[in-house]
């Protein structure tokens, strides 16, 4: 049998994942996004025991994910350590071929869609669809790049708000 090398979001210790092999990978950033006492003990032991490896992604996996990103709007959802996250299952996916991403981060499972991992949720069902996000006036429903930075239109002066689409 193949081993299935998988990916933890904060979600995996927060919900009570304990690993059974040594073949767990998470990004530094992960680590203090879990503050509930339980949790921390648990993530504690887990790397006490050997079976974490905490890792940052190579530049290379960062600029593709950014690339990826972009182009569906996700990059106006996700937070730095959900990228670190993603861009590390890219590289992992790429040296090890089997790989599972464990997390209940319904954003990071949209993108996990978009480039072919297989994700697992923890504590939720998971997403149903793939979506994509673009900034567009409240007022007029002018639509903006995702680098569009003001929050109020150019046009109309309303406010800005990330939009769903579906793909």
């Amino acid at each position: 049998m193949d081993n299935v090398y998988k990916i933890l979001d904060a979600s995996a210790f927060i919900g009570g994942y304990r690993p059974k092999d040594n073949l767990n990978f998470t990004v530094p950033e992960i680590t203090y996004e879990v503050k509930d006492l339980k949790s921390k003990i648990l993530l504690d032991e887990i790397i006490s025991e050997g079976n974490l490896i905490i890792k940052s992604p190579d530049d290379y996996y960062i600029n593709k994910l950014n690339t990826v990103i972009k182009n569906s709007g996700d990059d106006l959802r996700l937070s730095y350590p959900d990228r670190q996250l993603l861009a590390l299952a890219l590289e992992i996916n790429e040296e090890y071929k089997n790989i599972l991403f464990l997390t209940d981060d319904y954003s990071i499972q949209n993108v996990l869609k978009l480039l072919n991992i297989p994700y697992k949720s923890i504590l939720t069902d998971g997403i149903k669809g793939v979506y994509n996000w673009v900034k567009t006036c409240n007022g007029c429903k002018k639509e903006y790049p995702s680098d569009y930075e003001d929050e109020l239109c150019e046009i109309c002066g309303s406010k800005i708000f990330k939009r769903r689409i579906k793909n």
